[in-house]
């Protein structure tokens, strides 16, 4: 019989039957790049029209009211195609969970609706010039002000701050409690009035990152996400949901994407014919296969409704670890060829802006040494390091400008 049940909780029917749906709509609208973002805009909303985009949503908020069973089947037909929504990673594989999961029912009610269907997009705000690693230590303060909070401070690297419309964002909310415990986060519009933002300007010449100022910005009291002062907690697992989509959890299957793009290179200048060369790609394919193998078990904690675990860490810093060595290999057999490209050549840059952001891999979403350290503790149960700050108030410590 087809009709039996299978692991995902769906007949093979009716898997089989939403796979078929996926591949016509992504063969209807997703067989090319999006050039621009109303092309990715127009991509979601006919996604959400068709009932393919929050798929494990409730319909009532603007999703397709289906099962994670449902959104791993598209996870698994999307991948196969050129990414016609690149620059909606983080407003949905970031935001959108979290406004899922955290939301009061009338902040999703107003905003999921239109994350979902890409009418609007969304930047995360944690960063700061003084809190980097460490991002405990910010300084970006909220303070209440009858039915408003007043948000003062700046962020720094923020991903596509100028092309969003919201953001969420951590703030500190109470200086007294201990750097972890006084901690916010809060919905921000991004057009409003006491926000200021400056586009980073980048080694591959675009400007993808941001400075965010607040000065004096007003903000609903409704727009609280989650509980006062536990911020701390959701920018936790904020930051567990980036590491799985840096990681590349969301395809949920074997992929090899850097392996393909070395081995396109390798053929089209002919260094495939030395072995050393072969035996180098074959690394890479080995390590994207492991990367994706680990990302495909932290999805299965997605599929279970869990937030995702120390496993994004382990995506994350397979990520790095497979970015920087698709760049030693692509300065060895392309030389200058691998960083610099023709401006005009619409086509080019793929490879060369692969090797230059490949720097930036291993900070992004948190520096290399922080993944070490988590999989140290939560993964391999190793000590913790000294903490010399614990039990000490925030306004008492001397971080950042905090000084005297």
């Amino acid at each position: 019989m087809t009709d039996t049940a299978t692991d995902t909780g769906l007949t093979r029917d009716e898997a089989a039957a939403f796979r078929q749906k996926c591949v016509d709509f992504m063969e209807q609208y997703g067989t090319k790049p999006a050039a621009t973002l109303d092309d990715q805009k127009a991509f979601l909303a006919a996604a959400a029209d068709a009932g393919l985009a929050g798929i494990p949503v409730p319909k009532e908020y603007g999703g397709a009211g289906l099962t994670l069973a449902h959104e791993k089947i598209w996870r698994e037909v999307k991948g196969n195609y050129p990414m016609p929504d690149s620059e909606f990673i983080i407003s949905h594989g970031m935001c959108m969970p979290m406004l899922a999961e955290y939301g009061t029912h009338e902040q999703k009610e107003r905003f999921l609706t239109d994350n979902i269907s890409g009418k609007t997009m969304w930047c995360q705000m944690f960063s700061e010039p003084g809190a980097g690693s460490d991002v405990a230590s910010l300084q970006t303060k909220a303070e209440l002000d009858g039915d408003e909070w007043v948000v003062n401070g700046q962020k720094v690297w923020t991903t596509l701050a100028h092309k969003s419309d919201y953001g969420l964002v951590v703030a500190r909310t109470d200086p007294d409690q201990v750097k972890h415990a006084g901690i916010s986060m809060f919905i921000i519009d991004m057009r409003a009035p006491g926000v200021e933002i400056r586009p980073i300007h980048q080694i591959d010449g675009g400007s993808h990152f941001n400075e965010v100022f607040f000065s004096d910005l007003r903000i609903p009291k409704d727009w609280l996400i989650g509980d006062l002062n536990n911020g701390w907690n959701l920018a936790t697992a904020m930051l567990m949901y980036e590491r799985v989509a840096i990681g590349g959890a969301g395809a949920g299957r074997i992929n090899q994407p850097q392996y393909k793009m070395l081995l396109r290179a390798a053929e089209e200048s002919g260094a495939i014919d030395n072995p050393v060369v072969r035996d180098q790609l074959m690394q890479v394919w080995s390590m994207e296969t492991c990367k994706s193998l680990v990302a495909m078990k932290t999805r299965d904690e997605l599929k279970a409704g869990r937030t995702p675990g120390p496993g994004g860490s382990l995506g994350k810093l397979f990520g790095s670890v497979i970015a920087w060595k698709t760049r030693e290999i692509a300065l060895e057999f392309a030389g200058p060829g691998s960083v610099a490209w023709d401006p005009d050549d619409e086509t080019g840059g793929e490879r060369q802006r692969a090797v230059l952001n490949s720097f930036q891999s291993g900070i992004a979403g948190g520096t290399d040494e922080i993944q070490r350290n988590i999989i140290g503790d939560r993964v391999l149960g190793l000590p913790r390091e000294p903490a010399v700050d614990r039990g000490v108030p925030f306004r008492e410590l001397k971080v950042g400008t905090q000084t005297d």
